[in-house]
């Protein structure tokens, strides 16, 4: 859909003070694709507005509007971006998250729900068990968007913001920030970073790592190909690959890394940074285990995934 203006239905967990910590949108409507219902909504969110919002114990219900692509300005909108996000309606990288971070607050994710950390002594005695399972600012997926078609070993290892696609497998060492994801069916035992997109019909090895652009000055933003790509296990990436690559198990791929380019023949063409290769379709990266030098070679092989592990019904 044409995203933004849009209007939104929901419900956010308070602190004891009032303060919004996290909310699930139930109900997202834009106006280019459904005007009426959006029209209806905004006569809502402008009754709210005036009246004030409907009021549970830690509970309020949300009626929250966007017109434009701007920052992120509090809590209402970084939520609203990241179910965006996650409910497939805006792919990662298309929308504008600047100040996440500063509108989100420390949460206490309780098996109780979101708990300000310093109502949690407060809170203790009103429940039976209650266990913390992170101090963080997003919270898991699967607390507030179940995806269609995807399996997740542990969803702890998944944030809010994360973008899958049906037939997305994520072992228990894969890990997906928000602002990230799959565009189709996939394996995923590595580290998707933020700002990181994966193509389809793609593997992540056990322990590999896409570099992020959140911090440590890398801002290229890094694709894992269209379709067909591999990183093994250990790996690293640091530039956007073609389809149909491969990085070798244990091989770390920044952008600076120089790289020998061999022919079909195996013969030396040049030496180039890793970053003039960036996004070329059939490569294959490897370390020469003689000299040490990287290398990249054509790639012959074809990676196919086990069909029987992403048909997640």
């Amino acid at each position: 859909m044409d995203t933004f203006p849009l209007i939104a239905t929901g419900v956010a967990s308070t602190s004891l003070e009032g303060e919004i910590l996290a909310i699930r949108y139930t109900k997202i409507v834009s106006l280019n694709d459904r005007k009426d219902e959006f029209e209806s909504l905004d006569s809502l969110y402008q009754q709210m507005e005036k009246e004030g919002q409907i009021v549970k114990e830690r509970e309020k219900l949300i009626v929250h509007k966007i017109n434009k692509d701007t920052p992120v300005e509090d809590v209402k909108d970084a939520y609203l971006k990241l179910h965006l996000l996650s409910m497939k309606l805006v792919k990662p990288n298309t929308i504008n998250l600047e100040g996440i971070f500063s509108a989100l607050s420390n949460v206490a994710w309780t098996n109780q729900g979101p708990i300000h950390p310093n109502d949690l002594e407060k809170l203790r005695p009103e429940y039976d068990s209650l266990y913390i399972r992170s101090l963080d600012k997003f919270p898991c997926l699967t607390d507030y968007v179940i995806p269609n078609g995807v399996r997740i070993a542990d969803a702890s290892r998944v944030r809010l913001g994360a973008y899958l696609s049906e037939g997305t497998t994520i072992m228990h060492e894969g890990f997906v920030n928000f602002n990230a994801g799959t565009l189709g069916p996939s394996m995923i035992e590595g580290r998707i970073s933020a700002g990181v997109i994966i193509g389809k019909n793609s593997d992540l090895g056990g322990g590999c790592s896409t570099m992020g652009t959140l911090s440590g000055g890398n801002d290229v933003k890094i694709s894992v190909g269209g379709e067909d790509c591999l990183l093994g296990a250990n790996s690293g990436l640091g530039i956007p690959l073609g389809d149909r690559c491969i990085v070798e198990a244990g091989l770390y791929l920044t952008a600076g890394s120089k790289v020998e380019v061999l022919d079909k023949d195996n013969k030396l063409v040049k030496t180039v940074k890793a970053s003039e290769l960036s996004s070329k379709d059939d490569q294959l990266f490897i370390r020469n285990s003689l000299t040490g030098a990287i290398q990249c070679k054509p790639n012959r092989k074809k990676v196919s995934l086990n069909d029987q592990l992403h048909t997640n019904d």
